[in-house]
């Protein structure tokens, strides 16, 4: 898909997962554009789906047959989190964070979250709060 680059936040892919509200965004810009995750926040959508005796494989897998491409979290992507932590200490952003801001950098992307303090970061990512 050649659509604009949209990196997800673990709160937009449960929200989208569970049909929560805020879920019908992820889903258009699923839609539209080339969606991707750090692997950093699918940690936390792992970690969140293991709590509900969901099997690691089955969502790995249907995160890619969504056609989310999952990005390896590298060194430069560590020092971006990293260089992110004061402009968003203050809104209390915890490094799952600050990682999928680091992605949205490194790819000219917007952000979709379902995270609300997101809309008052200047950090030069565009934030799109799906709720």
């Amino acid at each position: 898909m050649n659509g604009q680059k949209v990196v997800l936040d673990a709160s937009a892919i449960l929200a989208f997962f569970f049909r929560e509200p805020g879920g019908e965004v992820v889903e258009h810009y699923l839609e539209i554009g080339e969606a991707m995750v750090s692997t950093v926040n699918v940690s936390e959508v792992l970690a969140k789906q293991q709590e509900l005796q969901m099997p690691y494989e089955q969502t790995l897998s249907y995160l890619l047959l969504l056609g989310i491409q999952i990005v390896d979290f590298t060194t430069d992507m560590a020092v971006s989190a990293a260089s992110l932590r004061s402009a968003t200490k203050s809104l209390g952003l915890s490094f799952g964070d600050r990682a999928c801001l680091a992605l949205g950098q490194k790819q000219s992307g917007l952000v979709l979250t379902a995270d609300r303090s997101w809309a008052e970061l200047d950090t030069g990512v565009e934030v799109v709060v799906i709720r």
